[in-house]
């Protein structure tokens, strides 16, 4: 009787373990900088890390925020999150241009979702 017990007990802390962690990973293309592009592009028109940091975003699970996400001076980020669905928008939510977000991802464990992010400025 006291082996049943312990295995059901067992079995029992076994289900409500946290599932592993997946990743949420990406990268933020923000534009246009200038108002003319340029062939070659102007450097100066180029997004910098100062540009990324301007634009974070937010993740979202049932209508709760969960965690932040910022791109890095490369454009790209990475943030853990458990198993679930998820929804990435922009913190500051802008009424101009056109982009990717809002976007739903489906995060599972012990895998990399990847999101590439497209940010129109609204600059012309």
């Amino acid at each position: 009787m006291k082996k049943v017990i312990i295995a059901l007990l067992f079995l029992l802390l076994a289900c409500q373990a946290p599932q592993a962690k997946g990743v949420l990973e990406g990268r933020v293309h923000i534009g246009p900088i200038c108002p003319v592009e340029r062939m070659p592009p102007d450097p100066n028109c180029q997004p910098s890390e100062a540009t990324y940091q301007a634009w974070p975003m937010v993740i979202s699970h049932n209508s709760v925020k969960v965690a932040n996400a910022v791109a890095g001076k490369d454009g790209t980020f990475r943030v853990e999150l458990p198993p679930g669905t998820y929804v990435v928008e922009l913190e500051k939510q802008q009424h101009f241009g056109k982009g990717t977000l809002p976007a739903t991802v489906e995060i599972k464990s012990k895998e990399t979702t990847t999101l590439e992010i497209n940010i129109d400025t609204g600059i012309r």
